[in-house]
């Protein structure tokens, strides 16, 4: 089936769009768009690869997931494939990032600075 949609970026609410970018540039090793200010409402990282980018939209009353508790729960959660789970377990730790779940053997589950849920994935 051929179809004319391509999936362009994947986005983020949160307090502080550039700050948030920087700590997703930081783990991906991608750079913010050229023009993107720390003043934008709209800030967004550009896969290098050409997939979907990585976007990060204010929103001043965000409020982070409680997860695992659902008294307010999580809506989304980003995965990234790793080849080394203890690695990048210190990378993520160093880089800001809070530790939600680390029972599973084959992935961790991380909060980045706003409290987005993300996975560390060795699956």
């Amino acid at each position: 089936m051929s179809t004319s949609l391509s999936l362009g970026c994947v986005a983020l609410d949160c307090p502080d769009p550039y700050r948030l970018a920087g700590f997703y540039g930081r783990l991906l090793g991608w750079e913010v768009r050229s023009g993107d200010t720390p003043a934008d409402d709209w800030v967004t990282l550009v896969n290098p690869d050409g997939g979907a980018d990585l976007s990060f939209q204010r929103d001043p009353e965000y409020r982070p997931s409680t997860w695992p508790s659902n008294e307010l729960p999580q809506r989304a959660h980003l995965d990234f494939d790793v080849s080394d789970l203890d690695a990048e377990h210190e990378r993520v730790l160093a880089l800001g990032a809070r530790l939600l779940d680390d029972g599973p053997e084959t992935f961790r589950v991380y909060a980045d600075p706003d409290g987005h849920p993300f996975r560390l994935c060795a699956c």
